[in-house]
């Protein structure tokens, strides 16, 4: 299994809502002859934002937005209900916060989606990238799930002139690896689909699966078995070779 996925920092997920996914790190540097931030400071800080990230992002995915209140949310945090409005101002900043924060986290799997890498890595390497994130952090994939099924009013405006450019340039490399003779020709955009639905599902849904395995939770052995799964399937639909499927 690859390396577990890092939460980012409240402040960068609120850079994200206002800066291209993927943007250069250097942009986030302060200017020349700005004054640097005191270091411990801000430690403290970014470790605030993010047990307020990972606390709200539990209780939005139980109480979905409307449920949730800012008390709730601070008590969640084990911090003062003024904490959070002075890093986030309010509930639905926060919310977007959270959002911005899972989608970051989603997409940094897809770095391995390079037109140099061996397709049959690079696509394993995402999917055992979600799939960590499915097993670890099922709340984010909730949390996201009940905002689109809300047509995506916090971030919609991310969907549509964020995240599509990205995926054009990923589909852009499956395209290559398809011209190149690498693998058999799929409809790359909608191989992310796919590839999102077939891992999120475990997550989304996990009370339904559970209980047709007859299992109280999924736990790492179902996943693994899961992941395996799923990356075989794709594989298969792609004409690359298969993992062995008692993973």
């Amino acid at each position: 299994m690859p390396a577990r996925p890092r939460a980012i920092s409240g402040s960068a997920a609120r850079a994200l809502v206002r800066k291209p996914l993927a943007a250069d790190v250097s942009a986030g540097l302060p200017a020349a002859g700005q004054a640097v931030p005191d270091a411990k400071a801000g430690r403290i800080r970014q470790a605030q934002e993010s047990t307020i990230l990972q606390a709200a992002e539990k209780v939005f995915a139980r109480a979905g937005f409307a449920g949730a209140s800012m008390s709730e949310l601070a008590l969640a945090a084990g911090l003062p209900k003024s904490t959070l409005h002075y890093y986030f101002g309010t509930k639905e900043a926060l919310h977007r916060a959270v959002l911005a924060n899972i989608l970051e986290l989603w997409l940094v799997g897809m770095d391995a989606i390079a037109p140099d890498a061996e397709p049959r890595d690079a696509l394993c390497r995402y999917i055992r990238h979600k799939m960590v994130l499915t097993a670890e952090r099922p709340d984010a994939s909730r949390v996201f799930a009940n905002e689109l099924l809300h047509g995506a009013p916090q971030i919609g405006d991310i969907l549509r002139n964020e995240l599509r450019p990205l995926m054009r340039r990923k589909a852009k490399v499956v395209e290559g690896w398809i011209e190149a003779g690498r693998m058999a020709p799929v409809d790359p955009v909608h191989l992310f689909f796919s590839l999102w639905a077939m891992t999120q599902t475990y997550a989304d849904f996990e009370p339904q699966i559970s209980a047709v395995l007859g299992a109280e939770t999924l736990g790492p052995r179902a996943m693994s078995r899961a992941a395996t799964h799923v990356e075989n399937f794709v594989l298969r639909a792609c004409g690359l070779d298969v993992a062995s499927e008692h993973n």
